[in-house]
């Protein structure tokens, strides 16, 4: 009876041991980074490579898996309770259930699920090989099962035939989300990475230098004058315009006037500017940050015209700047520090009503919409629906918006309270 009672008792908690055999891998394969997996297979370990062709067909891993999972727990509680029965008659049935729910609870189950999820690509690359050839010996079992459960949803009107995955972007943008709210993630950085996935949603005209605040040179000027404008402008590229400033016929850059200068004797009476002047580059506002990026690389380019769909001059657009849309504001001994918005004690904001509503949400972590407008002074019109006066007070999503001041029909200063937390 002692040699009967072993023997159960190896057989079950070996089949329990096979049951968090199999929890652990299903936790570990499941919860492992994907990515982190994919750089180690790239870097020469076998295993991690294993491990990323078993994830690549989950359903079928995971199948293999509770195949074997359900096999050995209810081998187990079987074997329990006719050894249960057999040693205190019908009420065996419940020790047994007693018992084996505790075991399989606690050892096959909790306990080898709880160090999987701690140290998933650990377990993940030991198991993998164990686990590989689970899937190819129950293969087409989990084929079989795999045919009669899309049957079946099928009865109920669901097709998984046709399942949708998330873009990369949205997982990226998801992972960067989580390290941020867990504190992964420092705020500047996460604000860069997703700059960087915005790039192909952001367009020209959101970022471009307006035409209103573009400096340009008159080709009508004088040599001495368009000289005395290229070298004290904290700009190195200029626009030259003819006859109109929508006329736009080159772009000088301060370098060969100096060289231009230099070669004449230091003097820049007499020189011909047009022909100093390079080829001007024209885009659509419409065109994206990552195309007009891509275009600069390999244009070996950094200064562009922007034009709207008509060919109208509408501002300019540089490689500082879709680099500023990532890093943020890049400032040189010639920029002016901007103090454009500025934080109140009371956690009010003032901000001109050029500001863009992109740089808002990304200095103050705020969520104002900037489809509906580019700039602060734009969003406020489309809510105010007219152009609104200094002193009025409008109330959207939770902001307050109250215009201080007003040029002509241009809104120059707004006060935001933004809504409470």
């Amino acid at each position: 009876m002692i040699i009967e009672i072993l023997i159960f008792s190896g057989i079950i908690l070996l089949l329990i041991l096979l049951s968090g055999f199999f929890s652990g891998s299903e936790t570990a394969l499941t919860a492992t980074s994907p990515s982190r997996i994919h750089r180690m297979a790239k870097g020469g370990n076998k295993r991690a490579g294993l491990v990323e062709r078993l994830i690549e067909n989950s359903e079928k891993l995971i199948g293999a898996i509770l195949l074997g999972n359900n096999l050995v727990n209810i081998l187990a509680s079987a074997l329990a309770t006719a050894f249960f029965i057999r040693l205190f008659g019908e009420i065996g049935v419940i020790y047994a259930t007693l018992i084996m729910t505790l075991l399989v609870l606690v050892f096959a189950e909790i306990l080898p699920k709880t160090y999987a999820i701690t140290h998933p690509e650990r377990v993940a690359l030991k198991v993998a090989p164990f686990v590989r050839l689970l899937v190819m010996l129950f293969s087409p079992f989990v084929a079989l099962v795999q045919v009669i459960v899309r049957l079946t949803l099928k009865l109920f009107g669901i097709d998984i035939s046709h399942h949708s995955t998330p873009s990369a972007h949205d997982e990226i943008r998801g992972a960067i989300s989580l390290q941020a709210h867990e504190g992964g993630l420092i705020k500047n950085n996460k604000d860069m990475l997703d700059s960087i996935l915005d790039l192909q949603d952001v367009q020209l005209e959101d970022v471009m230098v307006h035409r209103k605040n573009v400096e340009m040179v008159n080709a009508e000027d004088s040599a001495e004058e368009i000289f005395a404008q290229a070298v004290t402008s904290p700009f190195t590229r200029l626009p030259l315009w003819k006859d109109d400033p929508d006329n736009i016929i080159g772009i000088i850059h301060a370098k060969e006037v100096l060289r231009a200068v230099k070669s004449n004797n230091g003097s820049a009476k007499g020189l011909n500017f047009l022909t100093i002047a390079t080829k001007p580059r024209f885009v659509p506002e419409t065109t994206s940050l990552q195309e007009q990026l891509a275009k600069f690389r390999s244009e070996k380019a950094h200064f562009a015209l922007v034009v709207d769909e008509y060919g109208a001059f509408m501002g300019v657009i540089t490689l500082e700047d879709i680099l500023e849309e990532i890093v943020g504001d890049i400032y040189d001994e010639h920029d002016t520090l901007s103090t454009d918005a500025k934080l109140l004690q009371n956690g009010s904001v003032v901000t001109s009503g050029d500001t863009a509503i992109r740089d808002l949400n990304r200095q103050f972590n705020w969520e104002l919409n900037d489809d509906i407008a580019i700039t602060i002074a734009g969003y406020v019109i489309d809510i105010a629906e007219t152009i609104p006066l200094p002193s009025q007070k409008f109330s959207h999503d939770g902001f307050t918006f109250e215009v201080l001041k007003r040029r002509r029909n241009q809104i120059t200063s707004v006060l935001i309270v933004p809504k409470k937390k």
